[in-house]
């Protein structure tokens, strides 16, 4: 009975210490060590971090709506972090709950990390949610199996294939504008109208599928958009969201279940059509080269079944949210800006009239391309770049950092730097843009993030840049507009930053339509 009583006292000694250690030990471990070497922060609170004191900041800093000439919106979507950096400096650590997290602004440290030359910051680990949103897809993959995707999706969107893409493109784009004769002279919401086209868009050009098809997948990203922005700094204990599942996290599972479904009826109906021998082969679009890329002669160059719905996933969610946020976000600021919609339609009418858009004109579209990346530097649909740390005391420039620490580039940040843009940064000036990024930024291109930066930049960058200019193109050749009265400035982050009530503007028809 004694051997027993010593057995459970030193088994539960040792769980004990442990959960102490994780729980406290480590925490105060590492912020010890930040600390010592001048990277400051919020102090580590039991158990929960700084998650309690991030919720309370974030529902604070959403309750009420913005000015519309205000386009510093950094305070808002991420308050915590703004606020930080200006308490304890460019670099700070804070606290998810027991892991901690550094903030990373100094374009010098930033070029280290997305450059990552020798793999020490790989992507951050998934939680459930992310984990049924994207997989195991080019977006978190890491080491060789992201240097296979990646060579898939390159392969996909090259010249040639974003050329075969544009009548799909501009069908699509005309099918939205002859709706919109219905409301001209009248109110339209455009947010909602920009997700039902980017739905249209990628189902056509990536995977052949229809636009009730998409629209279906895209509705159950957007729900499971929604439980990630819900649960992400939701105070819990930290074990129950390992071994206990909430309401969110059945539904969630059940969601992806539902999605699963549904890609593999697109890759099944792709498959059925070659076995049958209606079509000699899977395609060239993207998943096309996907399904190539599976059933290849050579095993070692196969990938799963897994892998391509993973990829699915991922380029349904990061194409349709990129399309339709920086879409709004132009056209929001066209509708305040007038003038620059003016020059913007004037260049486009000298390059297209009133014919359809030709990608060998795009290139050409100087004006609209820098309303754009105006629009992506206010308005970036990407709030943060996130990292870990792989391995311990991995180095970044004069720091010693302790291994799966998360690392976090806060995109608004750099885009309202002051020492880079000016005192004018907060100001809607697309003129900066005027020789391009590098000037713009004065040479210090880490500061410009709106698709991320070194090896793992967007690969669908050309494809989202193409979209956004036919469209834009296109509206303009039909219509002008301005903001209406009923607009209610509130951006808030989901997976992107979006309108949280829409955006309402007033079209009228030009002259000659």
């Amino acid at each position: 009975m004694g051997v027993l009583f010593s057995c459970c006292l030193g088994f539960f000694l040792l769980v004990f210490g442990i959960i102490f250690y994780k729980i406290w030990l480590l925490p105060m471990y590492v912020q010890s060590m930040m600390r010592s070497q001048g990277i400051k922060g919020p102090s580590y609170k039991f158990l929960f971090g700084n998650n309690k004191e991030i919720f309370n900041m974030r529902k604070k800093s959403m309750s009420t709506p913005m000015d519309l000439s205000d386009h510093v919106i950094f305070p808002r979507v991420l308050p915590h972090t703004h606020e930080w950096i200006t308490l304890y400096g460019k670099n700070f650590v804070m606290w998810d709950g027991l892991r901690p997290q550094l903030i990373v602004t100094e374009p010098e440290l930033i070029k280290e990390i997305v450059n990552d030359k020798e793999g020490d910051f790989p992507k951050m680990k998934r939680d459930i949610f992310l984990r049924n949103l994207v997989g195991d897809g080019l977006v978190m993959a890491d080491g060789e199996k992201w240097i296979k995707h990646r060579r898939i999706a390159n392969h996909a969107f090259n010249g040639e294939s974003l050329k075969n893409m544009l009548p799909e493109m501009v069908e699509s784009v005309e099918s939205m504008i002859k709706k919109w004769r219905n409301h001209e002279g009248r109110e339209i919401e455009v947010y909602s109208e920009f997700r039902d086209l980017s739905s249209e868009i990628i189902s056509r050009t990536a995977f052949g599928s229809s636009y009730l098809e998409g629209k279906n997948i895209f509705q159950m990203l957007t729900q499971l958009g929604y439980l990630i922005s819900k649960n992400i700094y939701k105070p819990s204990f930290f074990i129950t969201r390992k071994y206990f599942k909430t309401a969110d996290d059945k539904q969630s599972n059940e969601i992806e279940k539902s999605l699963r479904e549904s890609i593999m009826s697109i890759i099944k109906k792709r498959e059925d059509q070659v076995m049958a021998g209606r079509t000699d082969s899977y395609g060239s679009d993207f998943l096309g080269s996907l399904l190539k890329v599976h059933n290849d002669q050579d095993i070692k160059n196969r990938i799963s079944v897994d892998d391509i719905v993973d990829e699915c996933k991922t380029f349904y969610l990061a194409g349709h949210e990129t399309l339709s946020s920086a879409l709004s976000w132009t056209v929001f600021l066209l509708s305040i800006y007038t003038d620059w919609q003016d020059k913007a339609r004037e260049e486009i009418l000298q390059l297209f009239g009133h014919e359809k858009p030709k990608p060998e004109c795009n290139a050409r579209l100087k004006i609209t391309t820098m309303i754009i990346n105006e629009t992506l530097r206010l308005y970036s649909p990407i709030a943060l770049l996130a990292r870990r740390v792989r391995n311990n005391k991995v180095k970044l420039g004069r720091l010693t950092l302790p291994g799966e620490m998360d690392v976090l580039i806060p995109i608004y940040a750099l885009h309202g730097n002051q020492e880079v843009w000016g005192t004018d940064a907060h100001l809607f000036k697309p003129e900066r843009f005027s020789e391009g990024v590098t000037k713009a930024t004065n040479y210090n291109t880490t500061a410009y993030l709106p698709f991320g930066g070194g090896p793992r930049i967007c690969v669908g960058l050309n494809f989202a840049t193409n979209e956004l200019k036919i469209a834009l193109s296109m509206i303009l050749q039909h219509y002008k507009f301005t903001l209406s009265p009923n607009y209610i400035h509130t951006p808030f982050l989901v997976l992107t930053t979006q309108p949280e009530q829409g955006i309402q503007i007033i079209i009228s028809p030009l002259k000659h339509y």
